[in-house]
């Protein structure tokens, strides 16, 4: 029977949820689990699947017609390369993320700013931290260079700028005007952009053309004083050229949410640094996720079973 396969422990969606689901497909089986061995006994009944479903399982279902990630990076897809030769349909869940990705941004840059990483420590060992005028610096007249224009750029641009931030924007093609930014740049102009940053933001997908944008080229064109702050990919920062460019001060420090390896080894650098935030892959985190990924999943599956185009479909040769 063809089957519905959601990759979720039961609790994740709703029984309303659930009952939607079955509402716009009331011909087809639905299975809910995390479990990858009751995964494998229905891979080959499932036409659509959604949640956290593995990829190399997936890729073995002779009759998927149609994945819906529930994230928005889909770079998964290019380490299976059966996946891209499989005929499915890719769709992720861009669009749901500006506003916590927005204010995980915001936060490191506050951080930054007004030296909390500094101010928790001494708090730890009980000791009174006056900052001085010169250890503090306001947002307001600094400028940020926004490497990635989608949904979140576009919206941490009207953030920024409404805290009066200078914003530039780079972007892959597309070039009109974005609410928010002073400028818009193609990714051709990155190494122009660069030493005229205060906070260098990135925020584009991980494909072949975008691994390791930033490297020790791009680290020595950054003002000493400025941030690196990636909430997009890990694999967009050459690692050991940024743990170098730290230590030896070519740059001011890094807002770091995402990693070459994750979890970050214990033994890595980054961890003992002074100059360096460092959050577990949360940025896209918030309590209304799920609901927002559900919204997206539930669209596509009435387009879906009306024979009318999907959402945010992916190139899977690309990855995004």
């Amino acid at each position: 029977m063809p089957t519905i396969l959601i990759g979720f422990k039961p609790g994740v969606l709703s029984d309303v949820q659930l009952d939607q689901v079955r509402e716009a497909a009331p011909d087809m089986r639905l299975v809910v689990t995390p479990d990858r061995d009751e995964m494998a006994a229905v891979i080959a009944d499932v036409e659509i699947a959604t949640g956290l479903a593995p990829g190399p399982l997936l890729v073995t279902a002779p009759r998927l017609c149609w994945f819906q990630a529930w994230g928005a990076g889909v770079d998964w897809v290019l380490r299976h390369p059966r996946a891209t030769e499989r005929g499915f349909i890719l769709t992720n869940t861009s669009g749901i993320h500006p506003i916590q990705m927005t204010e995980h941004v915001l936060a490191l840059l506050l951080a930054f700013a007004r030296r909390l990483p500094d101010a928790m420590r001494a708090q730890t060992q009980r000791t009174w931290r006056h900052m001085e005028n010169a250890e503090v610096f306001e947002l307001a007249g600094k400028t940020l260079l926004l490497v990635g224009l989608g949904a979140i750029g576009q919206h941490t641009a009207q953030v920024a700028a409404a805290l009066g931030m200078q914003v530039v924007g780079v972007r892959r093609a597309e070039l009109e005007p974005v609410p928010g930014a002073a400028r818009v740049a193609g990714i051709e102009a990155l190494a122009e952009l660069l030493p005229g940053a205060d906070f260098v933001l990135l925020l584009v997908p991980l494909t072949p053309g975008t691994f390791h944008l930033i490297g020790e080229r791009e680290l020595r064109l950054m003002r000493p004083g400025a941030y690196l702050i990636n909430v997009g990919r890990g694999g967009l920062v050459d690692e050991a050229a940024l743990i170098h460019a730290l230590r030896e001060g070519w740059i001011a420090g890094a807002g770091l949410d995402v990693f070459e390896r994750e979890p970050l080894p214990a033994d890595s650098p980054l961890w003992e640094m002074p100059n360096v935030i460092i959050t577990g892959h949360y940025g896209g985190v918030s309590p209304a996720y799920d609901d927002r990924a559900f919204e997206v999943f539930l669209d596509n599956l009435r387009r879906y079973r009306a024979g009318q185009p999907l959402w945010n479909v992916v190139d899977k040769r690309l990855g995004y």
